[in-house]
C-alpha cells in the first residue's frame, strides 16, 4: 500500500512538473546549424511543434527583422508544404559585396499542401540567411502559428532581459563573434574543400607510387623468366646432342 501511495504521487508529481514546463518548450522557436556568426552566413531552422490535440498546424508566417534586412534569404524546400517569400523595398539600400540592394525579405510563409503538422509531432523550416549583422547580438522574428481550425497563435512578444518569458515569445536568433577570418561559414567550407582536394592528392600520389613498384616488378620478373627459359633451351640442345653421340 504504501509503496503503490509513494508511485502514485510521483506520477501526480510528474505530471505536474510537465504542465509547468511544456509551454517553455512548446513555442515556435529558432535555432542555427552550427553558429550563426556576425558578419557571416548561416542555416537557420524555425522549429515549429503542435500544441493542439485536435487540429493540425497548416501554415507557419515568419518575418524577417526591418531594423536589420538581410540580403539573402533562401529557404530550403520542405516535402509536403508550399512556399512563398514576401520582398519589400528598403528605406536605406544595403551594400553588399559592392553591390547596393533596394529590397530584401521581409516575410516566408509556409502553407501546408496536406494534413501539416499533426497533433504530437513538430516541424522544422530551414533557411539560409545573410549576411548577418554586426551591430547586435540577436535577430528577432515574429510568426504566427495557423491550425486547421482557424485558431492563429501569434509568436509575437519580444522577450526582455531581466524579464520572466512571455506567453507567446518570438524567436530569437542569438548571434555568435564575428568569425576570425571576417568571413563566416564560407571560408571554413573554402578550407574543408582545400583540404579534401590535399588528401586526394595524397591518395593519388600514393596510387602512382604503389603503381610505379608494381611495373617495376613486373619487368624484373619477366627479364628473369626470359633468362630461364633460354637456359632451359640451351640445357635441352645440349642434351639432344650427347643423345645422338
Amino acid at each position: 500500500m504504501k509503496a503503490s501511495r509513494i508511485a502514485a504521487a510521483g506520477a501526480v508529481a510528474g505530471a505536474a512538473v510537465l504542465a509547468v514546463s511544456s509551454p517553455c518548450f512548446a513555442h515556435v522557436s529558432v535555432q542555427p546549424e552550427g553558429e550563426a556568426a556576425k558578419g557571416g552566413y548561416a542555416v537557420v531552422g524555425f522549429k515549429v511543434p503542435n500544441e493542439r490535440d485536435n487540429a493540425s498546424t497548416t501554415k507557419l508566417e515568419v518575418t524577417f527583422p526591418s531594423d536589420h534586412p538581410l540580403s539573402s534569404v533562401l529557404p530550403q524546400p520542405v516535402e509536403g508544404w508550399d512556399i512563398k517569400v514576401t520582398k519589400s523595398r528598403l528605406a536605406e539600400p544595403l551594400e553588399v559585396h559592392g553591390k547596393k540592394i533596394d529590397e530584401a525579405v521581409t516575410k516566408v510563409t509556409w502553407t501546408a499542401k496536406g494534413d501539416g503538422i499533426e497533433p504530437g509531432f513538430y516541424q522544422k523550416f530551414p533557411v539560409s540567411v545573410g549576411t548577418l549583422p554586426e551591430d547586435t547580438d540577436q535577430l528577432v522574428f515574429k510568426a504566427l502559428q495557423t491550425y486547421s481550425n482557424k485558431e492563429v497563435v501569434r509568436w509575437i512578444e519580444v522577450p526582455q532581459e531581466g524579464q520572466d518569458e512571455p506567453d507567446n515569445p518570438a524567436p530569437v536568433l542569438a548571434l555568435s563573434a564575428p568569425a576570425e577570418d571576417g568571413h563566416g561559414h564560407g571560408a571554413a567550407a573554402d578550407d574543408k574543400a582545400s583540404d579534401e582536394a590535399e588528401q586526394a592528392s595524397a591518395e593519388t600520389t600514393a596510387a602512382s607510387d604503389d603503381s610505379g613498384g608494381t611495373d617495376t616488378t613486373a619487368r624484373v620478373l619477366g627479364v628473369v623468366g626470359i633468362v630461364v627459359g633460354a637456359a632451359g633451351v640451351a640445357y635441352g640442345v645440349l642434351a639432344g646432342r650427347r643423345r645422338s653421340a
